[in-house]
């Protein structure tokens, strides 16, 4: 057993929530772990999925962010697939490298994936999930989790999913509380939680739409959740992490100015810098995240960046409107929507 699962015991043994960086493909690699753990981070990091078919190697980049990981917390490597054979082998060897559980991705809504009968799309098939589910816990030594949507179209669908994922002992479940067909949109069905909490004898993480302190605390109390996974929030602001500690330890939350929003993009353009990428890449590269961070400036700020070409561009703007020492509550565009 690695030291990831130790700590990871750890914090499963700690009455404080835990809280989880989402796995976002594309979005928080290794890279975004370090620069995030350095505003607190989270407790525990997911990995991108590794896609896993007949011929798939496991992805170079991912499993370097594992070995090379930084922020010395747990890392949990996810898979995403639909052949028991290819993901049992493909579990296997991740063992071997230091991560403290294998999950498997039942949650990702992109049409791409779920055509496959991936992902999101194997919601579809619940009795290939509960083979699938079967095999990796014979194969999986270490903790087996799984993360998944409510449903493919309907709410309703997730009695069902609970009752097999019951089935198989499973050491933690994270449930984002939409179904696939919903994408993003809300709203969250933070109800199911509940319910999964109830049904499962396993740790239950909420997911979907955690963007503040306050909502954060909230959350915990109506679904019972034993922590919160967080994506899109964090990226929009990698301080909320250490605002929901703050929040539940009774203490001020404190915000960001404009100039430490403008100092956290400057970062995240060094990170996901590379002397192969010509400007225009990198400003291409830079607008993954300023899809999500730009939701918490008000404005035309993420309009603007999106028509950027240049790194002169990009900095011009980000200058033009971060360079103020205001506190930013960085929240999603619709909860900062003037009425």
């Amino acid at each position: 057993m690695s030291f990831s699962s130790d700590s990871l015991d750890t914090l499963l043994a700690s009455p404080a929530p835990i809280l989880a960086l989402a796995p976002m493909q594309e979005v928080t690699d290794g890279a975004f772990w370090t620069l995030v753990h350095q505003y607190g981070g989270a407790d525990v990091y997911w990995t991108e999925y590794f896609r896993v078919h007949s011929t798939s190697t496991p992805e170079k980049r991912i499993v370097a962010a594992i070995t090379g990981n930084t922020t010395g917390r747990p890392v949990i490597a996810q898979m995403i697939g639909n052949d028991i054979a290819e993901l049992v082998r493909t579990a296997k060897f991740l063992q071997q490298l230091p991560v403290a559980a294998i999950d498997l991705n039942l949650g990702c809504p992109a049409p791409i994936v779920y055509r496959k009968c991936a992902g999101g799309g194997l919601l579809r098939e619940p009795e290939r999930i509960d083979a699938i589910l079967g095999a990796l816990r014979d194969a999986v030594q270490i903790k087996l989790t799984v993360k998944t949507r409510l449903g493919f179209e309907s709410v309703d669908e997730f009695e069902r999913l609970l009752s097999i994922f019951a089935n198989h002992s499973l050491d933690a479940l994270t449930v984002h509380a939409r179904t696939v067909a919903q994408l993003y949109r809300l709203p969250v069905h933070y109800e199911r939680i509940r319910q999964a909490v109830e049904t499962m004898a396993c740790p239950v993480m909420a997911n979907g739409h955690v963007h503040s302190a306050a909502q954060a605390q909230e959350l915990l109390a109506r679904t019972g959740a034993r922590g919160l996974m967080i994506g899109r929030g964090a990226i929009r602001s990698p301080w909320l992490f250490n605002q929901i500690r703050q929040q539940l330890g009774g203490e001020a939350v404190t915000q960001p100015t404009g100039r430490e929003v403008a100092t956290y993009i400057r970062a995240l353009w060094e990170t996901q810098a590379s002397f192969h990428r010509t400007e225009q890449v990198q400003c291409s590269r830079m607008k993954k995240f300023i899809y999500f961070l730009g939701e918490g400036v008000p404005g035309s700020f993420r309009q603007q960046i999106n028509r950027t070409q240049t790194a002169e561009e990009f900095h011009r703007i980000c200058r033009e409107f971060l360079d103020h020492d205001r506190p930013m509550a960085m929240l999603p565009a619709e909860l900062t929507a003037a009425p």
